[in-house]
């Protein structure tokens, strides 16, 4: 079990990364536009990769299969060992993904909502398979199930497929997510940062504090 943090922002990857809990990153285009609109694609990824460790899941954004692998060849450049080329599920995208697998490149197939689907990109080859456990709710599904059965279907089968489970919306998804056997929830700074703190820890900390420093204050006395 491990962590992935769903960002592209390197100095927030940076701060969070100096926790020592996660183990990669994760982008998509939409992160992108968000949080990085004008910057060059290939100097915010090395920015990236330079503050960081593990795997850095970049997508592809064109859609035909020979579009697809020249530019899987751009990102894989950046960086061989640890770059992930991200693939959108689609009859191109597996084509894509067994060729990448033949040739040892690391994928991530993206946009899944359905065991089939994980389970296809799999036998395809993919290093990883992320299910989209927000936008699988928003379709009026609970997302617990298929991540349970895509886990039991993968370790039946001996598929060496690493489930992510990402588009987080709250502690309570993360914690589905690794209950039901999620390999690597990826989640945002701000989830990250939620997972830290609770109000009970919070008054606990002051209430010791006050202690000490009450028991220091008596004895200097």
């Amino acid at each position: 079990m491990t962590l992935f943090l769903d960002s592209s922002e390197p100095h927030e990857i940076n701060a969070l990364f100096r926790w020592g809990v996660l183990s990669g990153v994760t982008t998509n285009p939409l992160i992108f536009a968000r949080e990085s609109p004008n910057a060059d694609l290939g100097e915010r990824v090395r920015e990236i990769l330079a503050v960081s460790w593990g795997d850095v899941s970049v997508e592809l954004t064109t859609e035909t299969e020979r579009e697809m692998l020249e530019e899987a060849a751009r990102y894989h450049a950046w960086d061989p060992a640890r770059i992930c080329i991200k693939v959108p599920m689609s009859e191109h995208g597996l084509q894509v993904v067994y060729q990448l697998a033949k040739q040892g490149i690391k994928t991530n197939v993206t946009c899944l909502m359905a065991m089939n689907q994980a389970y296809l990109a799999a036998l395809a080859g993919a290093t990883y398979v992320s299910i989209f456990s927000g936008r699988v709710k928003d379709m009026g599904y609970e997302v617990a199930p298929i991540i349970a059965s895509t886990r039991n279907v993968l370790d039946r089968e001996g598929l060496s497929a690493k489930i992510i489970v990402g588009s987080m919306r709250s502690m309570m998804d993360i914690n589905e997510a690794l209950e039901a056997g999620a390999h690597i929830p990826t989640i945002t700074p701000t989830l990250l940062r939620k997972m830290v703190w609770n109000p009970r820890t919070e008054s606990t900390i002051a209430e010791f504090n006050t202690a000490w420093r009450n028991r220091h204050a008596a004895t200097s006395r």
